[in-house]
């Protein structure tokens, strides 16, 4: 939203030139099925401008940015029923002993769902959904929800 002309590809090739540099499609089971000029053009759960044909839909399942591979697959292969946050910041109140019982919003527009939050310590937290989320992305924020109280929250690791 804070990019001109919502071109952040651009951005990242101006400021990080190296960033455009080609790597290869795969399906979920490592065969390479096309080409792509930079994985900075996809995100997880993009269907829109893969540039590959198949006979069933196919979205960024997984992004590999060291290895310049973007991993793509069904839709149902977006689904994860868990995720780990890291530098978790509890604010409503000090860090849970335990699990606490939560709504848990993974994007801007994602609706809340019901999850467990289980601290680790050391500013970590494993989430466990009640149902299957789609596109659950490493380097996204993740907030806990108590009705309208904000809980705490942290950013999405694996």
């Amino acid at each position: 939203c804070f990019v001109p002309g919502n071109d952040y590809a651009a951005v990242v090739e101006k400021r990080a030139p190296g960033a455009a540099r080609p790597g290869p499609v795969v399906d979920t089971a490592g065969h390479t099925i096309g080409q792509h000029g930079g994985v900075h053009h996809f995100t997880i759960g993009q269907r829109k401008g893969l540039g590959i044909a198949a006979a069933t839909p196919l979205y960024v399942i997984r992004i590999d940015a060291p290895s310049r591979t973007v991993v793509v697959g069904p839709k149902k292969a977006l689904e994860r029923t868990t995720l780990d946050a890291a530098t978790v910041s509890w604010i409503a109140a000090p860090e849970p002993a335990g699990p606490v019982r939560a709504t848990v919003q993974i994007r801007y527009r994602h609706p809340a769902a019901p999850a467990t939050v289980s601290p680790l310590g050391a500013g970590r937290a494993r989430v466990e959904f009640d149902q299957p989320q789609l596109a659950v992305t490493p380097g996204q924020a993740v907030v806990f929800y108590e009705g309208d109280e904000v809980l705490g929250g942290g950013w999405i690791a694996a």
